[in-house]
């Protein structure tokens, strides 16, 4: 029977996919399992040895800077009307305590753009308009090089240097304490990032929820971990400080262009090139005097599309362009952070074959309830292998729920499990699209602006979203 071959083949390549994937899989949890164990000693010295004598700080409690120090915002927009008006207006109207000054870059052929802010920063001289020489889109660094070159231009006829560059984009929501907090710590560190927290649209609880799951745990472990390491810490792209004096230096080396408008990632190597060797990052993770996180909050893509070109540029940049890009260090620390963060497209590859796999199971079930081919048994490496890559799935679920049920509560904890399937999917298919995109950049295509639709809250969704954010953890 012509089947039989046929039947015979997609069972040995069944078994075979499923010994690489797993495999695959117990390198990566044995990587996951050795990190997140040294996450829970670093948690518990700190409580029992650090918060057991010092009282915890709050935002409110940091005293001012006694020197004065000025801050700069950078906001590169590209046609984003719909959002950048309504940013301005309520950074204006909690930022009261600290000196600074919003640079908003917008395009020519972008007057919508230019009237939203124009109409923002009516009467005031705390934001300042740029607009670039070329029309849009170029790139985000090339925007944010264009308001570079106004803060020194303002430095010059002003006679007085400001202290940081703090990047935000035009949908975020900012903590009223942000800026008291970059002030304090920026004259230690040649950046300052804080923890950013993703929200999602009503009615996309599955795709846009499923960045809340995976910053829960990034913001929570992962960035934690890589300061107490010593490794440089990654740029968010928001929310993050960068010393002025460390991008000028940068800037000596690159033409007066600090942000580099040939990465696709620009923010991730500024902030990997800026807190190597002996200068420093600092994640900050502190609270206010409510027992909310001092953080950045911002709406992610809510559309499969949207979401899929995001993340295919972020593994572009970092997994595959970055390797080129910035290549290893000579210090373990450094290298096995690089070597997690560059892991993603190829976990994604491997989750395809092992879906793949799992679509071939169910095939080969198939086809033995109808009685047209009996399926061979695994091998007993296979069944240990698959047994062991269990335990270690539900350790990985159960600590995902963990940081997801301190940032959001029980019922998006649950959610997050089926949500895994969701976020694999999106991986997948961003993982293809990334690999296109870098033979592109091989190739010698300029990087582009690839936007993402922002919008921004109403008034009373911001209240709302204050009162879901309560105090489920403790700073660590």
């Amino acid at each position: 029977m012509a089947i039989d071959p046929i039947l015979l083949f997609l069972d040995f390549l069944q078994k075979e996919l499923l010994l690489f994937a797993s495999l695959c899989f117990l390198i990566g949890s044995i990587d996951d399992l050795v990190f997140d164990g040294m996450w829970i000693v670093h948690r518990l010295k700190r409580k029992f040895f650090v918060y057991s004598r010092h009282e915890r700080a709050t935002a409110e409690s940091l005293k001012g800077s006694k020197s004065g120090r000025r801050l700069a915002i950078f906001v590169p927009a590209w046609q984003e009307a719909p959002v950048i008006g309504a940013m301005l207006q309520r950074c204006l109207q909690q930022w009261t305590s600290t000196e600074y000054r919003i640079y908003v870059g917008c395009y020519p052929n972008d007057s919508e753009t230019v009237a939203a802010v124009a109409t923002a920063c009516s009467g005031t001289a705390k934001v300042r308009l740029v607009i670039c020489h070329n029309n849009g889109p170029t790139t985000k660094a090339d925007c944010l090089n264009h308001l570079w070159a106004a803060l020194c231009r303002d430095e010059v006829e002003e006679m007085r240097n400001y202290a940081a560059v703090i990047l935000h984009d035009a949908e975020d929501l900012v903590h009223p304490q942000s800026l008291k907090l970059f002030e304090h710590l920026i004259g230690r560190a040649a950046l300052v990032q804080l923890p950013v927290i993703p929200r999602r649209a009503n009615g996309s609880r599955w795709i846009a929820g499923h960045y809340g799951d995976e910053f829960a745990e990034l913001h929570g472990k992962q960035m934690v971990m890589r300061e107490a390491l010593g490794a440089s810490i990654p740029s968010a792209g928001v929310g993050c400080a960068f010393a002025r004096d460390g991008l000028l230096n940068l800037s000596l080396q690159t033409q007066g262009k600090p942000f580099d408008a040939e990465s696709m990632t620009e923010d991730y190597e500024l902030g990997l090139n800026l807190t190597s060797g002996k200068s420093r990052g600092i994640f900050a993770r502190l609270r206010d005097q409510h027992g909310q996180l001092v953080a950045t909050q911002e709406f992610f893509p809510d559309k499969l599309d949207d979401a899929i070109r995001q993340k295919s540029r972020w593994m572009a940049g970092i997994s595959l362009s970055g390797w080129d890009r910035l290549g290893w260090k000579d210090n373990w620390r450094e290298n096995w952070m690089r070597l997690r963060d560059r892991k993603a497209s190829l976990a994604a590859i491997v989750l395809a074959i092992a879906y793949f796999a799992v679509i071939l199971t169910i095939l080969l079930l198939v086809a033995q309830i109808l009685g047209v081919h009996s399926v061979q048994p695994v091998s007993q490496f296979l069944r240990i292998l698959l047994f062991i890559n269990a335990g270690l799935l539900v350790w990985r679920i159960i600590s995902k729920c963990y940081f997801v049920f301190a940032l959001y509560g029980l019922r998006e904890a649950i959610l997050s499990v089926p949500r895994t399937i969701v976020a694999n999917l999106i991986n997948i298919l961003a993982s293809w699209r990334a690999i296109g995109h870098y033979i592109d950049h091989l190739a010698g295509h300029p990087a582009t602006w690839e936007k993402t639709r922002h919008f921004y809250p109403e008034a009373e969704n911001i209240r709302e979203l204050r009162t879901q954010h309560s105090v489920r953890e403790r700073s660590q």
